[in-house]
């Protein structure tokens, strides 16, 4: 099975960051029981000085090559990502996307609605590449921005409320099934970010841990996030 890492700056992450797509790459090795691979045209982390995705200085410098692949960018959302996807599913062949989209579109360029259309041009985009595709979709975690703009803290919500209904009508049992993530129970931007939006480590684990989590109980792929305890998900490693 072939996954897709899609996403923003949550996804890329920056130089000397672990990843969310690192905690799921050791998530997979140990849980999924059967050949993978992660695909995507890119592997590199974001160089906040350079302004620009050219850094290659994962926390862990035994992370594979390989496993470092995904289809993310800071600043990018489904705006940028819906004309892209379906030729990188197509050469790719992806087999699940993980996908975590909308709050860069939702701050600087779409409304919910319109961001909304993207989500649904996106998925459209996928399956006409591969019809057999299976996605799974995390909501927008409104950051810190939301506490002291309000309308900006309605879009966010709006958006997720638009999304759901977009999964439920979209979603195409044993064709190409769609599943919508639930955010970590107790995923706090003031805890495990590390600037009210971008995860840390403990931010890292509960992104993975809400993928993992839906991929077991709407698929069975997989197994139980081994990092869910509070134990290790506060240990900072």
């Amino acid at each position: 099975m072939r996954f897709l890492f899609v996403g923003d700056s949550m996804t890329i992450g920056r130089a000397g960051d672990f990843t969310w797509r690192y905690r799921m790459w050791q998530h997979l090795v140990t849980s999924y029981g059967g050949p993978f691979q992660i695909v995507g045209p890119r592997t590199e982390l974001y160089d906040t000085f350079a302004n620009a995705p050219l850094s290659y200085e994962y926390a862990d410098p035994a992370f594979p090559a390989h496993a470092r692949r995904h289809l993310s960018g800071w600043g990018e959302g489904w705006l940028h990502m819906a004309p892209l996807i379906g030729e990188t599913v197509a050469s790719t062949k992806a087999d699940v996307l993980l996908v975590s989209l909308g709050l860069i579109d939702l701050g600087f360029y779409t409304d919910a609605a319109q961001t909304a259309d993207n989500a649904e041009r996106f998925i459209a985009e996928a399956r006409a590449a591969n019809p057999g595709v299976w996605m799974v979709i995390h909501p927008v975690i409104p950051n810190v921005r939301a506490e002291s703009d309000a309308p900006f803290a309605a879009e966010c919500d709006r958006f997720n409320e638009l999304l759901a209904k977009a999964v439920a009508n979209l979603d195409a049992p044993g064709t190409s099934p769609l599943l919508l993530a639930a955010p970590h129970a107790t995923y706090d931007i003031h805890q495990d970010t590390y600037d009210g939006t971008h995860p840390g480590p403990t931010g890292e684990h509960k992104l993975a841990a809400a993928f993992a989590e839906a991929m077991y109980e709407g698929w069975g792929v997989g197994g139980r996030y081994a990092c869910a305890s509070p134990a290790v998900l506060f240990s900072g490693a």
